[in-house]
């Protein structure tokens, strides 16, 4: 409750003027000057200091401004160090002025001005004249008349006082009492409004009050006004006693501190009513909040009692729907028995019907009877008749029975027939089926065979003939060659093999013979996707019914828990390098139904127990190595491919090695399939290195075969295979169509577009089978595209698994897994990290870089992170958390500069994960932007952006999460779309099937022209 008060008092001051005599001695003249000032706050008067001459004239002192800097009341104290020798006081008396507050409207009052000083100097060491004293006395009792006049006023302000501190007591009990009621009922409400009206009634009676001190302070200032022109007369002849004056000055400064002590209550008093207009206020606030809070509490209440009354309304429906399907059963249950009824009515009503004209019918043979009975003749008649009809019916009924028999025998001679012809049947069948495929045992069963025979050619145990005749018969799955297997198990491998070359009359089998020689596979030696599309095509084309070998480096470093039946040859495969033979150690096994060669050079550099596949300063030599190695194996072994598939600068020395070296040896029915799964990546190196490997570097360091476009004494095993192979593909359409220009080819432009009739890009496929969300046993909870529940509670477990927050779960979750490189926009990367977190999402990351610097960025990066809610950084690969973020992320970010291909944009639909993707390579040829009206609907299933850049970045992920949050069932259909689509290996594994037959067959007619 505010209140203005209003009060006035009287600060007397005290001025002090210093003599000085010849003598040096000081002699301290204490006049007390008087002057009042009405104000609230202390007052404060400027002193300066002024020298004198000998002639002791009057200085006048210039008046002060009110802007200029008051000096606080310590300034005025008296000083009567005996060190201030030169101190001559000049009394300038500035205005004062009454402090203004927000609460107080003060008139303002000033202090007249005190025009002239006295300063005494008593240089000459003359004396005070009679009529000087006189005039100072008479100015003394002067001042003391007004001393008693400034003490009734102060008394009377006092009086003041003490009644406005009686009533702020008064009001500070209402106040209490206000404070109580505030916390009580509505009424105490009530009544704590009806003490602010009384409140607002004393605050009337302060403002008249501070307005009568107002109108009393006027005329003391007229009285002070005519002090101060006596003083001013009176210190024109003022001559000073040091004696008395120091008593004045006592009394002024007890004076002073009554002053200070009643200037201290004035600003408690003004404290207490400033809280006293707080309480005022918070009342206000309590009574304007209280409606709102009341009106709350009551729609809360509402709001259960309607749950509650929903609830148990809720629990009777269903007792009531349980009572009602109960019913329904029941009603359908008399329904079946009236429907029965009414048929059994209705059949009943038939037969009455028929019984009404049956009875008709006798009455009327009845009457007829009577008729007959009444003439006996009609009678006779009737029975000659009826017997005559009686023999003609039993002549009918034997030739009846003839004609039956007759009908009897033929039908058993036709049963006869049809049994011979069913035996015979049966017999062309069972010769049939012996030649034809049989599907009952998995691929696993007929690669672990074609190893058994391989072995056993590689071994000299079987000639070159016969392990070809066998091999297919593995090959078309002939039944025979699986019962003798089977017969066989319990035999020792003498008995086998008579057993197996009993078999070797068979068809040639019309599918072709692939094998790839690679550097990775999956799952057992993978690194990217060089590995994956190796055994994905592999597979998909066994399962076309062509035969599909692999064969590898035995790494250090593969996964040989995942490698079923490893066993070592009995055999030995030399091969050449750097000018002498090494001997080369055999393994084989099944990889997921796929036949496998493993070499395992014998060379003191131990090329391939590194401990890492790639990366070694000495590659160029370790894989030109297995190039020859594998050609020799595939010498000895007697095989005869029609394709040979290499893949990557690794196995690029194949395409020369086998023209060049190995079709003058009889390895020639092949043709070379070559392809680039990164043009980046081309193994240069100086030209001599090709020499180890055997091929002749004169004839093949030329700008026309393997000589690098850009350096004419460095070799590029790519641009070797490019040129030497009959078949040369990447692995999109887009990506086929970059790199044939000057920025995407890498340096190879040239060599592709000269090379253009033979390249092609086929899009990869994914493994259906292992990257499959309805059967991934890496998940928490499996689930399909009719059934995306199991997609949120993978969610819920990976953030639980790294610890995000669960708080929101519509909060998306943007995943991305990669290698760490330049290539996937690793600056792109860091933004979107950062952006996810601006735009409220969470984002999850699993990739380590082989480049150090990028590797401890984001080392730095994931330290920041550490501890987030919404930021978890993986730097390594993790087989089964990559399956998790597959399955558990909304949306998945692949800002690559660019993609030959790309997977992960597959796998990650594949488990109902829109992409965000850059358009280059082959994420162009697979991602379709979702508002891109020129694309069809039907394909339209991810974000897209063109431009490698941070705006980019945040177009493709605003607009995906502005669709994820404000759209849920766009996106729900969004997910199940993109889940439908077909990302196996079967339509790329048809391209590739067509591209082997074409050339195969120009093969074979170049052949038979020739």
């Amino acid at each position: 409750m505010a209140s203005k008060l209003s009060t006035s008092f009287i600060s007397p001051f005290v001025i002090h003027v210093n003599c000085k005599n010849s003598n040096n001695k000081n002699k301290h003249l204490n006049v007390p000057l008087l002057f009042s000032s009405r104000r609230l706050l202390p007052a404060s008067c400027k002193m300066r200091q002024r020298s004198f001459g000998s002639q002791q004239k009057r200085q006048h002192v210039k008046k002060g401004s009110p802007d200029q800097q008051r000096p606080n009341d310590a300034d005025l104290v008296p000083t009567s160090d005996g060190d201030s020798e030169s101190e001559s006081s000049l009394i300038d008396s500035e205005p004062i002025d009454v402090e203004h507050t927000e609460e107080q409207n003060l008139g303002s009052v000033f202090v007249p001005e005190l025009k002239e000083s006295l300063v005494l100097n008593c240089d000459g060491g003359e004396e005070l004249s009679t009529s000087q004293l006189d005039n100072l006395i008479s100015m003394i009792r002067n001042a003391e008349k007004n001393i008693l006049l400034l003490n009734e006023a102060r008394v009377q302000a006092l009086e003041d006082l003490h009644k406005i501190l009686q009533e702020k007591e008064a009001l500070q009990g209402e106040i209490n009492a206000l404070e109580m009621r505030l916390a009580e009922t509505d009424a105490r409400i009530r009544v704590a409004a009806q003490e602010k009206i009384h409140v607002e009634l004393l605050e009337d009676q302060l403002q008249k009050l501070q307005d009568e001190l107002t109108h009393r302070g006027v005329s003391e200032h007229s009285e002070l006004d005519v002090f101060a022109n006596q003083n001013e007369r009176a210190n024109e002849d003022l001559v000073l006693n040091n004696s008395e004056i120091h008593s004045f000055s006592k009394e002024l400064d007890s004076l002073k501190t009554e002053n200070l002590s009643l200037k201290n209550d004035i600003k408690a008093l003004k404290a207490e009513l400033n809280s006293v207009k707080d309480a005022d206020e918070r009342v206000v606030m309590l009574e304007m909040e209280r409606p709102s809070l009341e009106s709350s509490l009551k729609e809360l209440e509402s709001k259960l009692s309607i749950s509650q009354e929903d609830v148990a309304k809720l629990s009777s429906l269903k007792v009531e729907c349980k009572d009602l399907y109960e019913k329904v059963e029941n009603l359908q249950g008399l329904l079946a028995k009236a429907t029965k009824q009414a048929d059994q009515a209705i059949s009943v009503l038939q037969q009455n019907q028929e019984l009404r004209k049956k009875v008709d019918k006798l009455e009327e043979s009845l009457d007829e009877a009577n008729i007959y009975k009444l003439s006996s003749e009609k009678m006779q008649q009737y029975n000659e008749l009826m017997q005559q009809k009686m023999k003609l019916l039993e002549e009918r009924l034997q030739r009846s029975d003839e004609e039956i028999h007759s009908y009897v025998q033929l039908y058993q001679e036709s049963v006869k027939e049809f049994q011979d012809t069913l035996h015979s049947l049966k017999e062309e069948s069972k010769k049939r089926a012996v030649d034809e495929p049989v599907d009952d045992m998995p691929w696993e069963f007929w690669s672990r065979l074609l190893l058994i025979i391989d072995g056993w050619l590689l071994e000299k145990k079987l000639s070159t003939s016969e392990g070809k005749l066998l091999r297919e018969m593995v090959w078309k799955r002939n039944g025979r060659i699986r019962d003798a297997y089977m017969e066989c198990k319990e035999k020792n491998e003498h008995e086998a093999i008579s057993t197996f070359l009993k078999l070797t009359s068979s068809s040639i089998s019309s599918g072709l013979h692939v094998i790839h020689i690679a550097a990775e596979m999956a799952p057992v030696a993978k690194v990217g996707g060089l590995g994956d599309v190796v055994a994905g095509l592999g597979k998909a084309l066994q399962k076309k019914g062509h035969l599909v070998e692999i064969v590898l480096p035995k790494y250090d470093c593969m996964q040989y828990d995942r490698i079923d039946d490893l066993r070592a040859l009995d055999v030995v495969v030399e091969s050449y390098f750097d000018g002498r033979l090494f001997k080369n150690k055999v393994w084989v096994s099944t990889i997921e139904g796929l036949p496998v060669y493993f070499i395992e050079p014998h060379h003191p550099d131990k090329f391939f127990w590194r401990g890492q596949f790639y990366g070694e300063h000495d590659d160029f030599r370790r894989f030109s190595y297995f190039s020859r190695a594998a050609l020799e194996l595939l010498l000895q072994a007697g095989k005869q491919p029609d394709i040979i598939h290499c893949h990557d600068w690794q196995t690029a020395f194949v395409a020369p090695l086998y023209w060049d070296l190995y079709v003058p040896k009889g390895l020639n029915s092949a043709r070379v399939c070559f392809t680039c799964h990164n043009f980046e990546y081309q193994g240069t190196a100086p030209a001599k290195e090709l020499a180890s490997c055997g091929l002749d570097v004169q004839q093949l360091n030329r700008p026309d075969r393997m000589q690098d476009n850009s350096a004419h004494d460095r070799i590029n095993p790519l641009k070797g295979a490019i040129v030497f192979s009959n078949i040369v593909t990447t692995v999109s359409p887009s990506y086929a169509q970059e790199v044939r220009t000057s920025e995407g080819g890498q340096g190879l432009h040239s060599t592709l577009n000269f090379h253009s009739k033979k390249f092609v890009g086929i899009l990869n496929g994914i493994d259906t089978d292992a990257w499959n969300p309805a059967t991934d046993t890496f998940l928490k909870v499996q689930y399909n595209a009719n059934d995306l529940q199991g997609k949120a509670e993978n969610k819920e477990s990976i953030r639980k698994h790294l610890g995000l927050s669960s708080a929101d779960a519509r909060k998306p979750l943007v995943g991305c897994i990669t290698r760490l490189v330049p290539q996937k926009g690793v600056h792109l990367i860091r933004h979107a990290i950062y952006r996810t977190l601006e735009l409220g999402g969470q984002f999850i990351l699993l990739g380590s870089s082989p480049v150090p610097h990028i590797q401890r960025e984001f080392e730095g990066i994931a330290n920041h992170f550490q501890n987030h809610d919404h930021i978890r950084l993986i730097l390594k690969y993790d087989e089964s958390i990559s399956h998790s973020i597959y399955a558990a992320s909304d949306i998945f970010i692949i800002p690559s500069i660019f993609e030959p291909c790309g997977l992960t944009q597959m796998i990650a639909m594949r488990y109902g994960t829109i992409p965000v993707a850059r358009k280059t390579g082959g994420l162009n040829d697979s991602v379709f932007d979702v508002d891109d009206d020129t694309i069809p609907l039907q394909f339209r299933n991810g974000y897209t952006f063109l431009n490698p850049d941070e705006q980019g970045v945040n177009s493709g992920l605003e607009r995906a999460i502005s669709r994820y949050r404000n759209n849920p069932e766009s996106w729900h259909e969004l997910v199940q779309k993109v889940m439908s689509i077909d990302w196996s290996w079967e339509f790329s594994a048809s391209q590739y099937e067509d591209l082997y037959a074409k050339s195969v067959a120009r093969a074979r007619a170049a052949a038979s022209r020739a």
